[in-house]
C-alpha cells in the first residue's frame, strides 16, 4: 500500500503545477480582461489628444534646448 500512495502523491505533486501552467496560458480565459485593461491603460488615439501631446513634447524640447544653450554660454564666458 505504501508504494501506491507514494505514486499517487508524486503524480499529484507533478500534475498540479503542470495543470496551473496550462490553465494560466489559455488565452480565451484572459482575453476579455486583457483587452479591457489595455484600453484603460492605452486609450484609443484621438486626434485632439495626439495634437496636445505633440505640442507638449515640442515645448519641452525647446525649453531643454534653451537651457542647454544658456549653460553653454555661461561656461564659455567663464
Amino acid at each position: 500500500m505504501g508504494v501506491k500512495i507514494e505514486i499517487f502523491r508524486m503524480m499529484l505533486y507533478l500534475s498540479f503545477p503542470v495543470a496551473m501552467f496550462w490553465i494560466s496560458n489559455q488565452a480565451e480565459y484572459f482575453e476579455e480582461y486583457v483587452v479591457k485593461r489595455k484600453r484603460e491603460i492605452f486609450p484609443p488615439d484621438e486626434e485632439l489628444h495626439r495634437k496636445e501631446f505633440e505640442d507638449f513634447k515640442e515645448r519641452m524640447r525647446l525649453r531643454r534646448e534653451q537651457r542647454m544653450f544658456k549653460d553653454i554660454s555661461e561656461e564659455s564666458q567663464n
